[in-house]
């Protein structure tokens, strides 16, 4: 069993929890309220500033001129590609970006990218896959799924998030990330495998929790 194989299998139960969500299964049946996608979409953005964040720590820890470009490439990705589908409903909900950095991040965003970010402060290009992979992993399957959901592509509204999380562009991506996982984590002992376990079921939970904030719409 890979490192990614054993990785998935420890957070399991938490992604199929996030699959069962309401806020989730909301976007996958239409059903949710554009209230609680506005509030999500704010603190989504904030948080991906962060998500890039983390990944120019592995610029500045990468050992390589090839590992640092992937780290690089994955910035300017976050930045010029995954940002437009949150930019294209800005547009549509009529907010702007200086909207956005009014808005002050809920406590289980602070908490989780701070946590990220503190994992790759701490730790070297594994441990920073590891917290990355969780996020990006998740929203892959995500985006996968709702896909299947009679309807859901064409959502009017909707439609355009899961397009864009199903979209071959996203998976290959994240299938980018998984294989880079694997390459770092290569010959990892048990103690070093468990760290990256611990990091990546930990930002799986927050993950959990970000749906969970965004339905209840936490101050």
């Amino acid at each position: 069993m890979t490192v990614t194989q054993r990785l998935y299998e420890a957070a399991r139960p938490i992604w199929e929890a996030c699959h069962a969500h309401p806020f989730v299964t909301g976007i996958g049946d239409g059903t949710l309220e554009v209230e609680k996608f506005r509030y999500f979409l704010l603190q989504d953005y904030l948080y991906l500033f962060d998500y890039a964040r983390v990944f120019a720590w592995g610029v500045v820890k990468a050992r390589s001129p090839e590992l640092m470009r992937f780290f690089s490439a994955n910035v300017d990705a976050i930045l010029g590609g995954e940002m437009k589908i949150h930019r294209a409903y800005m547009a549509r909900l009529g907010i702007t970006e200086e909207q956005v950095f009014a808005v002050r991040p809920a406590l289980p965003n602070l908490s989780y990218t701070n946590y990220m970010l503190s994992a790759a402060a701490a730790g070297g290009p594994a441990e920073i896959v590891a917290a990355i992979l969780a996020c990006s992993w998740s929203y892959a399957e995500i985006g996968t799924r709702l896909a299947a959901r009679p309807g859901a592509l064409e959502h009017p509204f909707y439609g355009e998030w899961v397009q864009g999380y199903s979209s071959e562009e996203y998976q290959e991506t994240n299938r980018a990330l998984v294989e880079r996982m694997d390459a770092l984590a290569a010959g990892c002992s048990e103690e070093e495998y468990r760290r990256l376990e611990e990091i990546f079921v930990a930002c799986s939970r927050y993950e959990l929790g970000f749906w969970e904030m965004a339905w209840k719409l936490e101050a």
